[in-house]
């Protein structure tokens, strides 16, 4: 990275992606000349340590950006849509975690790993995928250059934590009052479009966002529809489906792979474990193999359970796991906003 410095925005500062995000912007002692940390009017006035100071977190306005060269959104959708036009007009790159320009034509859908060099399209945005997206295109890719990818069915097992603090409170108190033998009212889960909620504790809900007019959940079209755009071919059929575990951190995928070309599967197993982000953990003999506790607070993706499919040829099954508040989110972000400070990327 050279050596100069950059004024940066974290909008949604006191979420749990947020935190994550400032943690990340310490740790990789990215070069900060201001560190502005902005949230709703509720949050405002909260005091968050960064590098041994106090920083005041300040309400976000239309006018928080100005002389912001890089600017981190994790606060929702709504709020990006509200935000980003204005950090845009006075001069800062947003680095957007949300679903607001995700698949917005002019708009860079970025995994590091996996499309570094659209970064450089961008035109005052660069997306973050979604979280369960992130974990499996960064595995698909190095098959798609090696072999090509015809068909992607992926099951995902996904952490409370992606739906925000208030379900990680919600599964901890259900918990309790399941061994308690207390009635469970449900109050978070799922998040929707009704008011309908399941208990997830000691349960599974296979649903994650809001049912869509084609059966699918609007989780599951955009695995379908960023995976397509991150990796550059629409003519992959990719097909999910997304279910909320009683689980607090780290999403697991089920995937299965159809190949273009036929592979030797020891190949496959080193050309994983040569991928940029990626470590195998993959040994039937002592059981190993990815855990969603293990993943925990790293910024790897954990990939095992690497096996030929029966009834396809050229068909791959695996097992995908990472943290998805730090490579599903705060670490992809920061990465991307590593490249646009070292390419001299700001506008």
């Amino acid at each position: 990275m050279n050596n100069q410095k950059f004024n940066v925005a974290v909008l949604g500062a006191t979420g749990a992606v947020g935190e994550q995000i400032i943690g990340l912007l310490e740790k990789r002692d990215f070069p900060i000349s201001k560190l502005k940390l902005l949230s709703s009017a509720r949050s405002a006035g909260t005091v968050i340590k960064f590098k041994g100071q106090d920083i005041i977190v300040e309400e976000a306005t239309p006018d928080s950006f100005e002389g912001i060269d890089i600017a981190l959104f994790s606060a929702g959708g709504d709020i990006s849509k509200q935000f980003a036009p204005h950090a845009i007009r006075h001069g800062a790159v947003c680095i957007d975690n949300t679903n607001a320009y995700r698949m917005d034509p002019t708009t860079p859908l970025v995994v590091p790993e996996v499309n570094s060099e659209k970064i450089k399209e961008h035109v005052g945005i660069i997306a973050n995928p979604n979280c369960s997206t992130i974990q499996m295109v960064a595995a698909l890719k190095p098959l798609q250059d090696a072999y090509g990818i015809s068909r992607v069915i992926v099951s995902t097992y996904q952490a409370v934590s992606g739906a925000g603090s208030k379900a990680i409170d919600e599964l901890l108190r259900q918990t309790k009052e399941v061994l308690d033998g207390k009635k469970v009212e449900p109050d978070i889960l799922p998040v929707g479009s009704l008011p309908v909620k399941h208990q997830i504790a000691f349960n599974v809900i296979p649903q994650i966002d809001k049912f869509e007019d084609n059966g699918f959940t609007l989780e599951e079209m955009k695995m379908v529809n960023e995976t397509k755009k991150i990796m550059g071919d629409e003519t992959i059929a990719v097909t999910a489906t997304c279910v909320r575990v009683p689980v607090i951190y780290g999403h697991s995928e089920s995937v299965y792979v159809e190949l273009k070309e036929d592979y030797d599967l020891d190949a496959v197993r080193k050309l994983l474990e040569n991928s940029p982000g990626i470590t195998v953990v993959d040994d039937p003999s002592t059981q190993a193999y990815p855990l969603a506790t293990e993943s925990t607070g790293k910024p790897d993706i954990f990939v095992g359970r690497l096996r030929r499919d029966y009834g396809h040829q050229r068909g791959l099954n695996m097992w995908i796991v990472s943290d998805n508040l730090i490579k599903g989110a705060a670490w992809n972000a920061v990465q991307i906003a590593e490249i646009v400070a070292s390419n001299h990327s700001v506008r």
